[in-house]
């Protein structure tokens, strides 16, 4: 009678620890069975480190010529699953995993096996790569993006340069270098993250890529359109990579909505109004509405309708030449219109709502932390909700795409940051009615 065995593994950057352990597991039996763990489950257990795709990461165990099968793990729970589908005899993984899965006793016998010592695919990636991230600014969510950096393989945090006291105090408290200016900074750093005032994001930027670092920038990465192509010019034309960090961008959700619309979930659409705001006194200076919020709240528009709209219209209450109290930007499309609504002293429902001529999608406030959505239909009975979890609100797979793209020396689909500039150009040549 054939013994089947199972195991389970993502198998990034496969290495003799790997193939040690499928060896290990082929002799148990007569049948080995290895299920590589989907991108998205792994994403959905917080786990970020896969440096190659699922495609490539089958291949990967193809190749050894040691699994008679090869399945693919997508969701929790699965594992009994398998284990009835197959009829397996063994189960088996790495003996880091002891214990946890004792659970599958009851239908199979359970077998932990030691690893190759010294070997794992956390020290192949690390060796392979390894930035040293540095943080400039002062703005407050800098604290947020260095705590997040503790999830994603081959950061390291070289430093901060800041003058804000909460900063200060995490650096104290990580056992972080704190250094006194921005050139020593650069000196010990391999790329930086930039929280500067926006109109520094320029200058700042620039200084950083001539001196041969790769760049993430929170967004807007700059206020001129001109400026803009200078820099991007320039990061493409020397191999360096240049990222707007807006994390939304990289949160599962956001994604898998935009996904669907595509594909004619809603119909044709005809609208998007996406709101962003905040009541909110201790911003640094530079960071006004249209900087703080703009970015985040022009994302869906141009994702969802493309980046050239047939005119652009700015309302602004402001506070003083530099300051919006808020601003609403209304976009005319071929066929299509979309509004932004943005404040960083008025408060409103922070909601994303995208019509369409068969149904909309409604995303809850705060809707660019989302974990879910919903599908609309005139017919109630219709309607769906889709959940994705959400982990470090997109910051930890936003900065692991930074890293990736930096190892794999490609450059960064810059389409949406343009148009985000574009909108801080208008706004801050005093292209706005004020109200």
């Amino acid at each position: 009678m054939t013994k089947k065995v199972i195991t389970y593994g993502t198998f990034d950057t496969i290495h003799r620890g790997h193939i040690r352990l499928l060896e290990r597991a082929k002799a148990l039996g007569d049948y080995l069975i290895v299920a590589v763990t989907s991108d998205d489950f792994d994403r959905s257990r917080g786990k970020i480190n896969a440096l190659q795709s699922l495609e490539e990461r089958i291949e990967n165990v193809k190749n050894t010529g040691l699994a008679d099968k090869i399945i693919v793990e997508e969701y929790e729970g699965q594992k009994i699953d398998d284990v009835i589908k197959y009829g397996v005899d063994i189960f088996t993984v790495g003996s880091d995993w002891v214990g946890k899965f004792d659970y599958l006793k009851d239908y199979c016998e359970v077998i932990y096996l030691e690893r190759t010592p010294g070997v794992s695919s956390t020290s192949v990636r690390s060796d392979m790569f390894h930035v040293r991230l540095g943080f400039y600014g002062d703005y407050h969510l800098m604290n947020k993006h260095m705590s997040e950096c503790e999830f994603v393989n081959g950061i390291a945090i070289s430093g901060a340069v800041s003058s804000d006291e909460d900063v200060i105090d995490y650096l104290k408290e990580k056992g972080i270098n704190r250094f006194d200016n921005y050139d020593e900074l650069l000196e010990n750093s391999d790329a930086v993250f930039i929280f500067s005032n926006p109109k520094d994001h320029y200058s700042d930027i620039k200084k950083a890529l001539h001196k041969g670092k790769h760049v993430i920038c929170q967004s807007p990465i700059c206020l001129d359109t001109v400026q803009f192509k200078e820099l991007v010019d320039y990061a493409d034309q020397n191999g360096l990579v240049l990222m707007d960090a807006i994390k939304t961008n990289y949160s599962l959700a956001f994604n898998r909505m935009c996904l669907l619309i595509k594909t004619g979930k809603i119909g044709e659409v005809v609208s998007v109004d996406s709101t962003c705001t905040a009541i909110r006194e201790d911003l640094p200076p530079g960071w006004n509405s249209m900087c703080d919020w703009g970015p985040m709240g022009l994302l869906p528009v141009f994702k969802i309708l493309g980046n050239d709209p047939k005119s652009v219209s700015i309302y602004s209450k402001m506070v003083d030449e530099d300051n919006d109290l808020f601003s609403k930007i209304d976009f005319v499309y071929e066929h299509s219109i979309a509004s932004v609504k943005i404040g960083m002293g008025v408060k409103s429902e922070g909601q994303l709502i995208v019509s369409g001529t068969d149904g909309y999608i409604y995303v809850p406030a705060p809707w660019w932390k989302t974990d879910y959505f919903e599908v609309r239909y005139e017919d109630m009975n219709k309607n769906r909700r889709y959940f994705y979890e959400l982990f470090g609100e997109g910051i930890r797979m936003m900065l692991h795409e930074f890293v990736k793209a930096v190892m794999e020396g490609r450059s960064i689909n810059h389409t949406v940051s343009e148009s985000i500039v574009a909108c801080m150009d208008r706004f801050h040549k005093g292209e706005r009615t004020e109200f």
